[in-house]
């Protein structure tokens, strides 16, 4: 069975985030926007980041004010904008041709997945949907992946993940899964080791490539 990542994977949408600070922060005519204020919101909670935000810029808004105009700026990006990367949409029908289910397994919140789910026509292409938010764990954990698989009463070795995130796809190879690395510029300079955690020929993968044996 194969597992897809939907940011950096299937959706051109790793750099989204960063757009949205730029243009949130414009409107308070904060710019550029400091390169450790972006490291700082990468790796903390949207109600942590919204209260450092409110905290460092001194905004004349609440945390959740904060958060909610992100996250309206994100629906419209995911909902509207974003474009899947090149030959994703035929790689999943060429799997339902071969008659290899395909699930989504993401760390996007859930509103959001299915905004851009939805505008491309994969929801019928991708079942179930999974979520770390509704999973409860995150995809740099190996008991997600040995959680998934049991879910679907699969060997290890019969599942497949196709990530651009070196740490989603370390923890997926420690589960025992097979693992694709998908290129994207913002993992660029963790190409090598990329390529040792997916194995020969498996990094980069693309989406004309045939589809893998399991």
């Amino acid at each position: 069975m194969y597992f897809f990542d939907l940011d950096g994977t299937l959706l051109d949408s790793n750099g989204i985030w960063l757009d949205i600070d730029i243009a949130f922060l414009g409107r308070y005519h904060i710019d550029p926007v400091p390169a450790d204020y972006t490291e700082y919101v990468t790796h903390h909670t949207f109600p942590d980041a919204a209260a450092y935000t409110r905290d460092r810029f001194r905004l004349p808004l609440s945390p959740e004010e904060i958060a909610a105009a992100w996250q309206e700026m994100a629906r419209r990006a995911y909902g509207e904008q974003l474009e899947l990367k090149p030959g994703a949409r035929d790689f999943l029908l060429r799997a339902r041709g071969a008659g290899i289910p395909c699930a989504l397994l993401t760390s996007c919140m859930p509103a959001l997945c299915r905004a851009a789910l939805e505008r491309h026509g994969l929801t019928g292409l991708l079942s179930p949907v999974l979520t770390t938010a509704e999973l409860g764990l995150e995809k740099g954990d190996p008991a997600l992946y040995r959680r998934v698989a049991g879910a679907f009463g699969l060997p290890p070795e019969d599942c497949a993940l196709f990530d651009d995130s070196p740490v989603a796809c370390g923890a997926a190879r420690a589960a025992g899964w097979q693992v694709f690395g998908v290129a994207d510029p913002i993992f660029a300079p963790r190409g090598e080791e990329l390529a040792r955690i997916c194995g020969p020929g498996r990094f980069p993968f693309a989406f004309s490539d045939p589809l893998p044996l399991l």
